[in-house]
Order: structure tokens, then C-alpha cells, then sequence
């Protein structure tokens, strides 16, 4: 045998006629990834077309959901950046402006993308392990380039994300009689605030805006001081990102209870 055919790489797989030879419980991940995933997606897509119960008027709580609310039928004080002159028809979600970019942000987001990637299309559900697919066409095909997209939401979503840091810091000046005032709702936006923070600012294309495109850290001392925080807080992205979904249900519920008359708002001072 001439050394040329020793290093000769093979020309096809390895036909294995098990899916995988993993003993591990592999399919856990996937599986608590899509019920993790459908429970948010079921949970908000009811809410966002419920049309009711976003609104604490007492307290200035707005779940996050409705923000910023722009339809002609919101209530007067709940829309921050005031209403469109007609009304809404019906099943038309009231924050119209922000919800599809808060969508495309997630979908498109390099963490996501893996997620339901492994999860949903099964491409492939975990490492070592065969997918249903026989060709593999990665992220050429029309639908999927439109995952370059994300660096142009993520700039969106930042203003968004500001936003709801608003509708937090202005309901700390609603208490009962009508001064500073905390309530447990105070308390759940705002943790959900810095949830949503923490999301946004670890997210990859953050990190390219602060630290890309630079052919030398040494002559940009501060954009490298930031780029490293973002770096750090790049790792815990996924962490982030579960933790942003789960404060935004908890948020909303709290102050659709609260709307709806079902629970009344635990004050913790005024």
C-alpha cells in the first residue's frame, strides 16, 4: 500500500444501523427544550390576543406584553409613546410595534436558533446521535438567511428593552397615595427588567458592536474594558434567556391577576 492510500480519507459514512450508541439520557435536554419552549410560546400568544387585563391603573403596572401599548384602545396612561389614530381590529396585538421584533430577536438569537434547532427540527437532537434528515443544507436555503437579521434586531430590541425599563422606574411613583410607593409588582418588574438586561447585553451581536472590527485592543482601552464585561456576561447567555422568558410569564401574571381583580398588589411600603 503506497503511503498516498494510508491517508486516504474515507468517501462516505459509517453505516451504523443503531441511532446512536450514547447510553446516556441524551433526549432529556430536547425534550424539557421543547416543553420549555411551547409553554412560553402558548402562554404569551394567549395573552398577547386575550386584549384584556394588562393594565393596573392604581399602581402603573404594564406587563411587558402590552409595551408599548399603541392601539387606539388602550388605556390613555398606559401608552408611554401615545396611540395610533384608529383602532385596532380585532386579534391585532395592542404593542404591534414591538412584539414582532421581540419575536425576531429570540428566533434569530444564536442560542435559540440552537435550541429549537436540536429540539424541534432535530438537526441533529445531540451530538453522536443520527438526525431523520438525509441532507444537510446549514443555513443556505431563503427562510433561513434570514437569520443574519440579528444584528438589526438586537439594536431594535435594546430600545425596546429601554422601554421597560421605564415602565418599571415610572410605577415606583405610583404608590397608594399616589407618591413613592413598593410593591411586590414593583419588585417582579424589576427583577424581569434586569433579566431582560442581562438577555440583551450578553447577547453575540452586543458583544460584536463593543469589541468587533477592532484591529487593536490596546488603542481602544475602553471599548476593550467593555467588551470583556460583555464577554462575561456572553457566557451566561443561555442562562439569560431562560431566566428573561420565565420573568416575563411571572410579570404578566402577576399583573393580570392583579387587573382582573383576582389578587390585590402586596404593598411593601406606601
Amino acid at each position: 500500500m503506497s503511503p498516498t492510500d494510508s491517508t486516504r480519507l474515507p468517501t462516505s459514512r459509517a453505516r451504523i444501523p443503531q441511532r446512536t450508541l450514547r447510553t446516556d439520557r441524551w433526549w432529556l435536554g430536547p425534550i424539557l427544550t421543547t416543553l420549555g419552549l411551547a409553554t412560553f410560546v402558548i402562554y404569551a400568544t394567549l395573552r398577547v390576543f386575550q386584549q384584556d387585563h394588562y393594565w393596573v391603573q392604581e399602581h402603573h403596572y404594564l406587563t411587558p406584553f402590552y409595551s408599548p401599548c399603541i392601539a387606539l384602545q388602550c388605556d390613555p396612561d398606559a401608552a408611554l409613546l401615545g396611540r395610533l389614530p384608529v383602532e385596532f381590529p380585532p386579534l391585532f396585538p395592542y404593542a404591534l410595534v414591538s412584539l414582532p421584533i421581540l419575536l425576531l430577536f429570540r428566533l434569530t438569537c444564536y442560542y435559540y436558533r440552537k435550541a429549537y434547532y436540536r429540539s424541534i427540527w432535530q438537526a441533529p437532537t445531540a451530538c453522536a446521535v443520527r438526525e431523520p434528515h438525509r441532507t444537510y443544507t446549514g443555513e443556505t436555503r431563503p427562510l433561513m438567511l434570514g437569520q443574519n437579521g440579528h444584528r438589526y434586531f438586537f439594536y431594535a430590541a435594546f430600545v425596546i428593552t429601554g422601554i421597560n425599563t421605564w415602565d418599571m422606574l415610572i410605577a415606583f411613583f405610583h404608590g397608594t397615595d399616589g407618591g413613592f410607593g413598593i410593591g411586590l409588582g414593583n419588585v417582579i418588574m424589576l427583577v424581569n427588567v434586569i433579566m431582560l438586561w442581562g438577555y440583551t447585553l450578553s447577547c453575540h451581536s452586543c458583544r460584536h458592536v463593543f469589541g468587533g472590527r477592532l484591529n487593536s485592543f490596546g488603542r481602544n482601552p475602553v471599548r476593550y474594558w467593555m467588551w470583556s464585561r460583555i464577554s462575561t456576561l456572553n457566557h451566561r447567555h443561555m442562562l439569560f434567556g431562560w431566566f428573561s422568558i420565565a420573568t416575563l410569564m411571572i410579570t404578566d401574571a402577576y399583573i393580570a391577576l392583579i387587573a382582573s381583580g383576582t389578587i390585590d398588589d402586596l404593598r411593601i411600603l406606601n
